[in-house]
């Protein structure tokens, strides 16, 4: 057989690989549902049939997808599988990306990334009755920036306008719990130098053109900083937060991956051991974790 024989029959099969994994890949119930008026603030839900035959409100898993708040999609939300065969629905969201929100003159850009967020979980516990969904049983995922915005999600408190004329604000923006994946935990330039000497992460949240400029910036950004930052949001009756890391915590050291150390996961941990918060820190090396097998805290907080 010629080299390019063997070429076109790789494709070929690479192809039939694609088209086999897409079949077996779950399909939203509802593809691309607008929760808002840009093209980016859709949805997909994925409605699990056994809790759907039981004919009571199923638990649902939201998920945020990652990127750096500057790419990324709703496709393959995590767990997905798995939450529909054990009777969770799923909602995977895409939302406005700081080139959006700068396009839109949303300052600071991150802010757009953040309330979209809010505002699908929002539209979702507004479905409630339509979608078969438990408004009080609903959990967050999420990785990187993801993650940050789950995070964000679990320690603020609750976004609901109960005196809002219009229905969707007046639901809840609260999870049950959350399991993050490598997820950052703060937007403090300093903070963030002083547990990874080597970061340059986070200065694109603000539209700024380096971290140089973030670092002297900080005060005037302080109020935003503040209200964005998971770690500076964190109090005793937050959910309970599954961390996730994929190396092993050095606080104040370089790191090989800044933006997905686990010294995030670290320095936010020493603040919800000071405040009482509930969590589980998993990372390479970690001993004695309560669910080695991360989906199982999922389950354990949804009996």
């Amino acid at each position: 057989m010629t080299f390019i024989a063997r070429l076109g029959l790789a494709s070929l099969l690479a192809a039939a690989l694609t088209t086999a994994l897409q079949a077996q890949s779950p399909t939203p119930t509802q593809a691309n549902v607008p929760y808002g008026k840009h093209a980016r603030q859709v949805l997909d839900f994925y409605q699990t049939k056994s809790a759907k035959e039981a004919g009571k409100p199923t638990p649902l898993m939201f998920f945020v997808h990652g990127g750096g708040w500057m790419n990324g999609d709703k496709a393959n939300p995590d767990f997905l599988a798995k939450c529909l065969e054990s009777g969770i629905s799923v909602v995977s969201i895409n939302y406005r990306l700081i080139p959006n929100a700068i396009e839109e003159k949303i300052d600071p850009p991150v802010k757009a990334c953040l309330d979209d967020a809010a505002r699908a979980l929002q539209f979702v516990r507004s479905k409630a009755g339509e979608w078969n969904i438990d408004k009080t049983r609903i959990v967050g995922c999420g990785g990187s920036a993801g993650g940050f915005t789950t995070l964000w999600l679990a320690y603020h408190p609750d976004l609901a306008d109960p005196k809002s004329a219009d229905p969707i604000a007046r639901e809840s923006t609260r999870l049950l719990c959350a399991i993050t994946f490598v997820p950052q935990t703060s937007l403090d330039p300093k903070q963030m130098r002083d547990w990874i000497s080597n970061n340059e992460y986070g200065n694109h949240a603000f539209a700024l053109p380096s971290y140089q400029a973030f670092l002297d910036k900080r005060e005037t950004l302080m109020p935003w900083i503040e209200k964005f930052s998971p770690y500076l949001l964190a109090t005793a009756d937050d959910p309970p937060v599954y961390l996730f890391y994929d190396s092993v915590p050095a606080m104040g050291q370089p790191a090989k991956d800044p933006p997905h150390s686990a010294n995030f996961g670290a320095g936010l941990v020493e603040k919800l051991k000071s405040v009482g918060a509930p969590y589980e820190f998993n990372y390479t090396g970690a001993k004695d974790v309560k669910h080695p097998d991360i989906f199982g805290f999922f389950l354990e907080h949804l009996k």
